[in-house]
């Protein structure tokens, strides 16, 4: 009787689990949130965030993330074209916004294209490239859709595949968390369920590739991530703390460096 019983269940979850590649690394993940449901989910965790922030004043550090944001979102479309992945660009609605908060030193873009900077990170990045570095980077989890995968990790493990429908349908509190969590904005909320080492190696990867594209010199990555590294002392910040180990970090860019340079056009 157990077994009968089971047999239902697991129809149902080969019925949801889909199967995605990510562009450029070509890795297979886990995908079981519609599109649709993703980015009405992303957009409500960005308005909720948006309407909990201060928004920065400062118009020449504003002006920067945007004029930044866009070459990268321009770069970030370019390579979706190349990669035959035209139909996704309708996705992406950009926004780019500088947030009040000088002791966060985080950033992230979340599904569908809206893109947070808190102004605790500026001085880690310096200038312009920095920004690009992270830009790059955080667009890159936007298009290689880790947010997505993790939420369906994260329904997965908290509420149960035969849960799936009714929590995308009832949007409670809880999902709403999953997704906040998943799109890795935990510090709003109190909880971070961060991107595994493979996202956070995925995207700087990509990453290199967009700031390149964007006409921004990818060899900064790697003083950036030296200077976000020493910017925690012994408690690394947020932003890093499930990244992989510097050492690591940096020689996987510099690897990673003779092909990035290839779409480097000053």
């Amino acid at each position: 009787m157990k077994t009968v019983r089971i047999i239902p269940f697991l129809l149902i979850i080969t019925f949801l689990i889909g199967c995605a590649t990510v562009p450029l690394t070509g890795r297979q993940q886990l995908t079981i949130i519609p599109q649709y449901e993703l980015l009405a989910l992303s957009l409500d965790s960005y308005q909720q965030v948006m309407a909990e922030s201060n928004l920065s004043q400062d118009r020449e550090d504003v002006r920067m993330i945007r004029q930044v944001g866009r070459g990268i979102a321009q770069a970030a479309e370019d390579f979706l074209r190349e990669n035959g992945l035209s139909s996704k660009i309708r996705n992406y609605q950009w926004e780019f916004n500088l947030i009040d908060n000088d002791t966060l030193v985080n950033a992230w873009c979340m599904p569908g294209g809206k893109v947070a900077f808190y102004s605790g990170i500026l001085p880690v990045c310096q200038n312009s490239t920095g920004v690009a570095v992270v830009m790059g980077h955080e667009v890159a989890h936007a298009l290689a859709n880790h947010g997505g995968e993790r939420m369906s990790q994260g329904l997965i493990t908290q509420l149960g595949g035969v849960a799936l429908d009714l929590a995308l349908k009832e949007k409670s509190e809880e999902t709403r968390m999953i997704a906040l969590t998943a799109f890795c904005v935990g510090a709003q909320v109190g909880v971070l369920l961060p991107y595994s080492r493979l996202h956070e190696s995925e995207a700087d990867h990509i990453g290199l590739i967009l700031m390149a594209k964007a006409g921004y010199d990818p060899r900064e990555a790697v003083p950036f991530w030296e200077r976000m590294n020493l910017e925690g002392g012994v408690r690394p910040p947020e932003f890093i703390s499930t990244h992989p180990a510097p050492e690591t970090r940096v020689e996987k860019l510099k690897e990673q460096m003779p092909e990035a340079l290839q779409y480097y056009n000053p």
